[in-house]
């Protein structure tokens, strides 16, 4: 898709001003200048846009469409937008499933074992390490504010929790479990297929006590 700069800065074209473009181009909310030149868009018409305040320039090598109501998922689209080869997790991705009561001050994301921890300005991070099965068994694709993006199902965050016990503490591992049960987000079946790829003795004697109790 081609915009022209009077399409894009003047709002020349009927029912297309410059935010609707980009819309129709498939950013997100938030969007890297090389998403903008794959669409078809040019870096001139990206700083033409800025000039005019439809879009912000967030920090570097990220931007934001100036219209968007920011909403809860704010911060996980600026940060899955900038970095899209991680998956939310842990307390980022509890949050997001409406499981537990934590209300993290970071995102947690997942980036490969061997990648480098990026930096992002006016964001606080905390990064793990997926590899092997880890990038791929239990995620699931999601968007923020538009953002594509990758994130831990349920039963997988659950499993997480226990995994990271170290990061995450037991309390929340084990709050994680019980509500994930009690809303049945996730089941004793399926938190049995994670903990067999990712074991842990704690969950797997967690979800003994409970198959034993629904035997009963």
């Amino acid at each position: 898709m081609m915009v022209d700069d009077a399409g894009i800065s003047g709002g020349q074209t009927k029912g297309s001003g410059p935010a609707e473009c980009l819309r129709a181009a498939g950013l997100g909310a938030f969007f890297r200048p090389s998403q903008m030149v794959e669409a078809g868009l040019t870096r001139h018409q990206l700083r033409s846009l800025v000039r005019r305040g439809h879009v912000e320039h967030v920090s570097r090598g990220l931007y934001r469409l100036a219209d968007v109501d920011p909403t809860e998922d704010y911060s996980l689209a600026m940060a899955c937008a900038r970095i899209p080869n991680s998956i939310v997790c842990l307390l980022s991705a509890l949050r997001v499933h409406g499981i537990g009561s934590q209300s993290p001050a970071r995102v947690w994301l997942a980036i490969p074992h061997k990648a480098r921890p990026p930096r992002l300005e006016g964001l606080k991070l905390r990064f793990v390490r997926f590899s092997g099965p880890a990038q791929t068994m239990g995620v699931e694709a999601r968007s923020f504010e538009g953002v594509p993006a990758r994130i831990t199902s349920p039963a997988r965050t659950v499993a997480d929790c226990f995994r990271f016990e170290r990061h995450v503490g037991p309390e929340i591992a084990m709050e994680a479990l019980v509500d994930a049960l009690q809303q049945g987000k996730a089941s004793v079946g399926e938190l049995t297929r994670m903990e067999e790829v990712f074991p842990s003795l704690r969950l797997r004697a967690a979800l003994d006590i409970r198959s034993i109790g629904h035997q009963t």
